[in-house]
């Protein structure tokens, strides 16, 4: 039984795994203590070791390692991003510039099978990587989320001052609509604009798999084809370390 922790800008998601099946899962936002996640995995059997990808600061990924410490005597290994590893080719001169949880989605995405394919993620950050079906990665972009476009505009700004949240409109008669659908449409018009550039690469039309918290937000916005993927990044750590673990074996 192994502990995997994905360390992602809004949420810690965890989840107990052996042999690729999932017994217990769940997640915890920062802004939560850490002491209820800790209630929460003393109820757990005790894994065998732990399995960390990040992308946040030393501290937190510190303060989650001493969690674990505390409470199964086990130290967190954590992946930094390789130049390749189960099938994938990482695209980045520098690789560990690419954020492992970017890495990982490629890996569970190359692992299921999913062939030529765009992997979204859609969280604080909006970012697109374009995989071959053989697991090289062609590269991808970063963008800020859909609700960290909103904040940024609101705090960059002295007039635009909603009053309400907003509703999603193809053409807003009012400033709170118009935030929230310019800020929605901006990520799903890249979305598209990435998978046009990028199927002259692959040689097909790449499916379009999204994952991420506000993922099921934007996939009703695309014209195009998609599929939400839950987890993307525990999935592929969960490879990582089974074809680590079959290596070891194998010595």
């Amino acid at each position: 039984m192994r502990l995997l922790l994905d360390l992602g800008n809004t949420r810690l998601k965890w989840a107990l795994e052996r042999a690729g099946r999932w017994s217990a899962d769940g997640a915890a936002a920062w802004s939560e203590d850490l002491a209820l996640l800790g209630a929460t995995w003393q109820a757990l059997p005790k894994p065998e070791a732990a399995f960390g990808a990040s992308v946040v600061d030393d501290a937190r990924e510190q303060a989650v390692a001493a969690q674990v410490r505390s409470l199964f005597g086990l130290e967190v290994t954590w992946l930094r991003t390789p130049a390749s590893a189960c099938g994938v080719r990482n695209a980045y001169p520098e690789p560990a510039r690419l954020g492992v949880d970017r890495f990982l989605a490629m890996v569970a995405a190359h692992a299921a099978g999913a062939g030529d394919c765009v992997l979204v993620g859609v969280g604080t950050a909006l970012t697109l990587d374009a995989l071959a079906a053989d697991g090289q990665h062609l590269g991808g972009l970063i963008a800020p989320g859909p609700r960290l476009m909103q904040q940024a505009l609101l705090g960059a700004t002295a007039q635009v001052r909603p009053r309400s949240d907003g509703m999603l409109v193809d053409a807003a008669d009012n400033t709170a609509d118009a935030v929230l659908s310019g800020c929605w449409q901006a990520a799903a018009a890249l979305v598209e604009r990435f998978v046009a550039r990028m199927a002259p690469r692959l040689g097909s039309m790449p499916a379009l798999r999204l994952d991420g918290g506000d993922a099921p937000g934007l996939a009703p916005l695309l014209e195009l084809p998609s599929s939400v993927i839950e987890h993307g990044v525990l999935h592929g750590l969960a490879v990582w370390v089974q074809t680590q673990s079959g290596a070891a074996r194998g010595h």
